[in-house]
């Protein structure tokens, strides 16, 4: 059981309003965490008289609005993913109770042995929610969307975390970065973009795998991302060679699905690429923000492998030089520039 409920008032009007259903009936004195994210969300877990267990989302007002979630669950639900089933709604207070997927992450689970089954699971339910998208079911991740997330990077990571100012001409070069990936990004076709779709966020399950998690911030965008999400993983890392392979396996079937990618596998590999280094800058930035701002350290531990991931992408492309020289200057770093492409 988590904290008395007398000291956590969330916890005792979601212990009442469990109490209150008479379908599905839950057995409250089971409630316990399940979970937390990056955000004010909390998730608990409940058994119920049926012998099964559920979710409760606690997703407190002002700081969080169940109602993309509620939108997102109907709109993947309709493609044949498997998301959870919403069960109980009060949307006024922020409570929601869901279908429980289980509580083993593809991060936990995954391993060289386990690693190309899951991931070829996972493209395939991408590829099933991607061929499915339709305009005007989510917002557009538009240009000033995708360059507020970019900005998280000057702001968060360099001025906050390297207490560091950046002049005129570093912030002139920068600019002329974030243009050359705004404009490879946005020229992409785009497709029901996640957002999040990686190794924490998708449940390895007996049937319909994977699970799908935490979409509440899904748009509409290019075609890369989710992939890039998925195997450019923040917290779990492959041999170049191997991402590369599952790269083009989802190219092929992407292909016969008949999905707009690339028909020039080089020029599709090119977008992802450039599509990973907008994603990682933003990822520096909001797990910069999240110890600097909200006091959560746990993310930190997670920021070398985004800037392995950043360094070696810009390090490929000429368009990105100004970057490679800027951190190299802002971490006393004295590698020299170099390009394959």
């Amino acid at each position: 059981m988590p904290e008395s409920p007398k000291n956590d008032v969330r916890l005792a009007n979601i212990i009442d309003w469990l109490s209150q259903l008479d379908h599905p009936k839950t057995l409250t004195q089971t409630l316990r965490p399940a979970s937390a994210d990056a955000s004010f969300r909390r998730y608990f877990r409940v058994d119920t008289d049926q012998g099964d267990t559920l979710i409760v989302m606690d997703a407190p007002p002002p700081q969080e609005d169940v109602r993309p979630f509620l939108h997102v669950a109907s709109v993947f639900g309709e493609t044949g993913v498997t998301v959870p089933k919403v069960l109980a709604t009060d949307i006024e207070r922020g409570f929601l109770l869901l279908s429980d997927l289980g509580s083993t992450t593809y991060l936990k689970q995954l391993s060289v042995d386990t690693a190309h089954k899951l991931y070829m699971d996972a493209i395939d339910a991408l590829i099933l929610l991607q061929t499915q998208s339709r305009t005007g079911q989510l917002p557009d991740y538009d240009r000033v969307l995708l360059h507020r997330e970019l900005m998280l990077f000057p702001e968060w990571y360099v001025s906050k975390h390297l207490k560091a100012t950046m002049t005129d001409a570093q912030t002139e070069a920068l600019t002329k970065v974030f243009d050359s990936l705004l404009a490879n990004n946005l020229a992409q076709p785009p497709v029901y973009v996640h957002r999040d779709y990686h190794s924490r966020n998708l449940m390895v399950m007996d049937k319909g795998n994977p699970g799908i998690l935490d979409f509440q911030d899904a748009v509409y965008g290019p075609i890369t991302y989710d992939l890039v999400s998925l195997l450019r993983d923040a917290y779990i890392q492959w041999d170049e060679e191997m991402v590369l392979d599952w790269t083009i396996r989802y190219w092929e079937r992407a292909r016969r699905a008949g999905l707009p990618v690339n028909p020039d596998v080089d020029m599709f590999y090119r977008d992802f690429e450039f599509m990973g280094l907008q994603r990682h800058l933003k990822v520096l930035g909001i797990f910069a923000r999240l110890y600097h701002r909200d006091g959560k350290d746990a993310y930190l531990a997670d920021i070398p492998l985004v800037m392995d991931y950043t360094r070696k992408t810009a390090y490929r492309y000429k368009e990105f030089a100004p970057l490679i020289r800027l951190l190299d200057t802002l971490e006393e770093n004295t590698t020299g520039v170099g390009f394959t492409f």
